[in-house]
Order: C-alpha cells, then structure tokens, then sequence
C-alpha cells in the first residue's frame, strides 16, 4: 500500500476516531436541537451565509466520514433553513458527502478487491456497467440498505464517478423532501403535546409510506424499461393466450375462461401433456397391473393355498392405452372448447411480448396477439451423453409405453421417483431389472432410513439395485450390450436386453422464441414470486418454471399463473409453495410433505420427531400390509407441524390428511381429538398424534391427580 493511501486512512481514522472521543454525537440529536432551537435561528438569522456554509460543511464531512446522524441533521435541515433552502442544501450536501466516500472507497480498497474477488465480482461487474446507473437510482430511491452502505460499496464497482453523483442527487431527492419537510414541521413543536398535530403526523406518516410509494414507482419503471424497443398493439385480440397444454397450461386456460377471459390455447402435441399421455396415468396403470400379480403370488400369506396368473404383457400395455382414453376427454378439445376456450393445435413461437405466431398442424399461419402470455411447454426426459447409449438403443419415461414384448432383462438407469415406479412394475411383470444409480441410496430427497427400506423391498423382490455406480459407456459384445459402470474405481459390467433412462427431466425452452425476446431461460425459465419472466406480462408455469416437477404443483401454479396474468396490476398474488406433497408410488408407496429430517438439518431448523410404526395398526395386519411407518416433525415442545413422511400401504392418501393441518395451522392435538373410522389406515395418523402427546403429557399435574385418586380411595 502506498504513501498516499496511508495518509488517507491515518486521517479518516483520526477524524472518525475525534468523532467518538470527543462526543460529538450528542450535537447530532434531536432533543439537543430542540434544547438550543431558539438560539440557533437567531445565530441563523443575524448570520445566514456563515450558518448556511458551515451547516453545509458538516453535513459533507458526516456523509463521507459515514458518521451516524445524517437523518437527524436533514430534519435540523427542514427546521432550520426551511423546505426550500433545505431541501437544496441537504440535496447537493449529501450527493457531494456521498461522493467523497465513494472516492474514498475506490481509491482505498477497489484494486485489492478487485485483485482478490475479481473472478468471483465478474457478473455483478458485468451488470454495474450495463446497469449501474439504475440499479443506483434503485437503491436510492428505496433504500433497501443505509445510504452510507451504498457509497462504499459502489466504489468497489466499475460505475463512473459522474454518473454516481447525479444518480444520487436525482434519486435520493424525493426522500430528501420528504424528511426535510418533517423537519419544517418538528420545528414548531414547542412540546410533547405537538407532536400530536396532523401537520407532524402526517409528515412522519410520509416517511413510512415513501418507501412503499418508491418501490411501487420503481417496480413501473423497470416494467416500463425491459419493453423498450418492443411496438406494443394499439388493441389487443386476445386476454390471455396460453402456450402448452399440459396441465399448467390447461389449468390456466380453464380459470381464464371461468372468469370470462378471452382466452387461446395453443398445443402442438396431444393435449393433457406428459401427465396423460406417458406419465402419471400411463404409469399407474402399469403399476396397478403390476401390484395385481404381486398379490397373486403373495396368495399363502392370505390362507389362499394356490393362485396364478397368466398374462400377455402386450396386453398389459394395451390396457394402459385404454385407460389413457378413458381419461383423455377430462383434457379434450372439445371439453375445453365448451368451457369457452379456444383451443388450437399447432407450434407458437413469441415474435414480440405480446404477439405469438402459430404455425396450425394443417400448415395454416396466423398471429396473435394478447395482454398476457403463459408459457406452460412442460419438460421432457434428459438423456445423459454416455458414450454409446446412442448405438445400444433406449427408452425413456416417453417412449417405454411403446414396448409389446417384456425384455428379460432391463437396466434402469436412475434412482428417483420414475426410475423406482418403473423398475418396480417391471421386476413384478418377471423382467430380471438391474436399477443403476450413482448416488449413495435410491430417493435421494428422502430421509435415509426411508431410503433403505426401498431397497431392501426391492432386494426382496429380485431387483439388483446397484448404488454408486456411475454409468460410463456402453458397448456392444458378440452381439450383447453391456453397461460399463464405475464403482468405487473399478469397472462393473452390466449385461442387458434393453435400457430404460429415468434420470431427469429438461424444461421445453428451445422453439418457442424465448431466446430473441432476450427471455432468461437456462435450466427453467426465471420468474418471480408471482410466475412472472423478464416480460412483466409474459408468466411461466409448471414444469418449464419450476421449482417442482409434478402435476398437482403444476396446477397449483397456474392459479397464480392466470389470475396473475388477468388483473395484474389492480391485484396479484405471490406463489405459495409452503405446503407442497408428493408421493412416490411403489410398494411400500412413500408420500412426503413439508420438511424431512434431512432438510430440517440441511437449514438448521430445530425439531422434534414423533413416529408411530404401521406394523402395530390393526387394519394394517389385517390387510397384510403391515409395514412401514409415520414420522412427524413438529416445532419442539408444540404440536404445529413442520413435516411429514409416510411410508406404506396408501401413503399418497393418508398424507392429505396432514397436508390439510399444515396448509390451515392444525396441530398434531386437533388431529387426535378427530374420530377416525375403526378398522382404517387413516387411524395411523390418530395413533402417531396419540404418541406426541404421550411425550408431551404434563407429568407434574398427572402426579398431582394420581394423589387426588389415592385421596379419593378413602
């Protein structure tokens, strides 16, 4: 560090240091402002251009040392030179202040930041000189952090010298009046009495409401912002128009239509989305088909000496395409159509924020245009680029509906939900399935010991569950393919008839537009906390959005998504994704809302953990089913609950009940005080309520009363 630098600090430290030793904070206060009003107006009035120059003087050296007391002397400011002379003094004083310390900041720390933090700033570096200008005018306008914070970090940025100060003299200006004009009136306050008077009230109440106002302007002037360039319509064709009809998409149509929208869904492919047509129906009907074998085996277990079952498995699938038929008029065009939406079949592509070209399925072309656009285009299975996979041949969770012939033996690549449902229903049809997962355990978002019960069932069942092995290549050898998988460094070969990759899944972003709007899409596309993208009036939901990957959020989201949509700016609502379920549908079946242990420990959130195992549920042993447990987390020594998992017979179901408590703050004391029915699963959550309060139970007072009783024996 040079000379020069040292200078600087020795003297910023011995003025910030005399600040303090000398005491001169208690000039900065109101109560000794008021204590000497009177003789600092005469000393203002026989002297204005000295009390003017040295009132000036101070506020700079207090701004660029970054001392407290700034507020207070811009409401002396207000009382003492009045609104006017005020407000261009504090105005000017505190942009010059503000100035020397963001000097004093750069010139100080900027290089050996730079030097040091220069890879990891690249992007807020990046941004500063795109934008810095009015990320500045931001923060002063709304001062998310103190002013002083703001000067001394900005002199860590590239943003120019110039450009700092008139964006600080503009934007902390309206703030600027507001306190001053508070000072005009504290002045006339001669005691606590005054402070009562509507004149004061109602300057303090401008200087709660300013911020809010701020944000409100800030928010229209960035809305405003990201339009630029863009030619918006005169008239508008449409309300809403909705891209993919999957089931955000179709959600968001139908809520639109519900509320009299004009409103055009546009669908390429088959409408319903993967949830209908290769996902959730689809696969439960493969795994119903797949428990019915499962039971038929397990005949003796139920006094039954003998069952079997002869099956063609080609069969199998077609009764899981006859169930998607059944369930596709729910998603149809004609249902939709009837509900008052138009529906179109063809590829839509944004050419502007309000325009979509679509492109029919007939090869007909038009364009559209609508106040608001949601993007609701799904996802589709990742497909991992391991050599080979290409030449060996695969299926994915889209095209595996399309098998006719059970494969001897299958590989699983892939440890989640999809991956466990399929490899489980295939094992059963008598498929010899290999699962392959890298990680250290299957249902990695599971607890572990949730985890390890899957696996031994799966153990039992037959199925090879291989964990931490990483698939590295496949190869073809004498005509049979091989998966080579790396396991603790050595290579494992794996043999197969056909390959299922269940890994993943990757939003649909590409082909629709997004890129030439400058929309961020990487992974999902971004949006806010009301489902809005960089458009204000551009939303995404569902799988394309993210956080979750499952229908039923899907359709939460598009709630948001369209009423969002249809009355923003009057009213809109931020997501709610505090209570959200899911279920993983294998035997034993495991559901999961709110926290698990794993997460609770992951965010330092304490718990207490109630359990109750389902092996001693009489329904349970009666049905053969009796396995698996309930464990609760609730805050320690309350019963609101924070989460729940459930593994076992029908865990999908049992958890509504819990989902219901958290979304409506019912605790685990109102759940046992509920009648449930005599012989039912349902009794388990009963039971695991009985077991909180067992731990809970007030043993002080059951003392007292077991005295009362002894008492009463004579």
């Amino acid at each position: 560090m040079n000379a020069q630098r040292l200078l600087l600090i020795a003297a910023l430290l011995g003025l910030i240091s005399s600040y303090f030793a000398f005491d001169l904070g208690h000039f900065l206060s109101l109560d000794y402002f008021k204590s000497r009003q009177a003789a600092i107006e005469t000393w203002r009035s026989a002297q204005p251009m000295t009390a003017t120059l040295i009132y000036f003087a101070a506020y700079v050296v207090v701004t660029a040392l970054s001392l407290p007391g700034a507020a207070v002397m811009t409401l002396v400011g207000g009382a003492v030179f009045g609104l006017l002379w005020g407000l261009l003094l504090v105005s000017f004083a505190s942009s010059l202040g503000a100035t020397l310390a963001f000097l004093a900041s750069r010139f100080l720390l900027r290089e050996w930041v730079q030097q040091h933090f220069g890879d990891r700033l690249h992007a807020i570096n990046a941004g500063v000189e795109k934008e810095g200008g009015f990320y500045l005018f931001t923060l002063r306008l709304v001062p998310a952090f103190p002013f002083f914070v703001i000067n001394l970090l900005m002199g860590l940025t590239p943003i120019r010298t110039l450009t700092f100060y008139w964006v600080s003299q503009i934007g902390m200006l309206a703030g600027t009046l507001a306190y001053v004009y508070a000072g005009t009136q504290l002045a006339k306050i001669d005691s606590l009495s005054g402070i009562l008077s509507p004149a004061l009230l109602g300057s303090f109440a401008l200087l709660g409401v300013f911020p809010l106002l701020a944000k409100k302007v800030v928010g229209l002037v960035a809305a405003k912002k990201v339009y630029v360039g863009w030619q918006k319509p005169a008239r508008f064709e449409r309300n809403l128009i909705v891209i993919g009809g999957g089931s955000a998409g179709l959600v968001t149509a139908y809520i639109a239509a519900a509320v009299k929208a004009s409103v055009t869904l546009i669908e390429k492919h088959k409408l319903g989305g993967d949830c209908l047509n290769t996902g959730c129906i689809p696969s439960k009907a493969l795994i119903r088909s797949a428990k019915l074998l499962s039971h038929i085996q397990r005949a003796p277990e139920f006094g039954i000496r003998e069952a079997r079952a002869e099956f063609d498995f080609a069969e199998v699938m077609q009764r899981v395409q006859q169930v998607i038929t059944t369930v596709a008029p729910h998603d149809s065009a004609e249902r939709y159509t009837g509900l008052g939406v138009e529906v179109i079949a063809g590829a839509a592509t944004l050419v502007s924020p309000w325009e979509v070209d679509i492109v029919h399925n007939n090869g007909e072309r038009q364009q559209l245009s609508a106040r608001s656009i949601v993007i609701a285009t799904g996802a589709r299975p990742f497909v991992p680029p391991i050599p080979g996979i290409e030449a060996v041949g695969y299926f994915t969770s889209d095209t595996v509906w399309e098998l006719r012939e059970l494969p001897r033996r299958l590989v699983v690549l892939g440890g989640g939900p999809i991956g466990s449902e399929l490899t489980q229903a295939f094992a059963r049809f008598g498929a010899k399935v290999t699962q392959v997962e890298m990680a250290p355990r299957l249902l990695m978002r599971e607890d572990p010991e949730v985890s390890d019960l899957v696996m031994q069932r799966f153990r039992d069942e037959g199925i090879e569950v291989l964990v931490e092995h990483q698939a590295t290549r496949f190869i073809i050898e004498d005509g049979e393919k091989i998966l080579i998988a790396d396991h603790q460094g050595q290579d494992v070969r794996i043999p197969f008839d056909a390959l299922l990759v269940a890994v993943g899944r990757l939003a649909n972003l590409q082909g629709y537009g997004l890129e030439a709007l400058g929309i961020n899409a990487s992974r999902t596309l971004a949006t806010n906390e009301f489902l809005q993208t960089s458009f204000p009036n551009i939303y995404a939901a569902g799988d394309v959005a993210g956080p979750f990957q499952f229908t039923h959020t899907a359709a939460h989201q598009a709630w948001y998504a369209a009423v969002n949509a249809l009355f923003d700016p009057w009213k809109k609502f931020r997501t709610d994704y505090s209570v959200i379920p899911w279920a993983t549908f294998i035997e034993p079946e495991v559901a999961h809302v709110g926290l698990n242990e794993l997460e609770a420990q992951e965010r330092n959130i304490p718990y207490e953990v109630t359990r109750y195992d389902i092996s001693d549920l009489d329904r349970a042993i009666a049905d053969g089913e009796a396995h698996g447990f309930i464990k609760v987390l609730t805050v320690p020594g309350k019963d609101k609950i924070l989460g729940v998992t459930l593994v076992g017979e029908h865990a999908g179901e049992l958890i509504a009940e819990y989902v219901l408590a958290m979304r409506h703050g019912i605790g685990l004391n109102k759940i046992l005080g509920t009648i449930h029915i005599y012989p039912t699963l349902a009794e388990a959550n009963k039971y695991v309520a009985g077991n909180w309060k067992k731990a809970h139970a007030p043993q002080q007072l059951l003392a007292w009363v077991k005295r009362f009783h002894a008492w009463r024996l004579y």
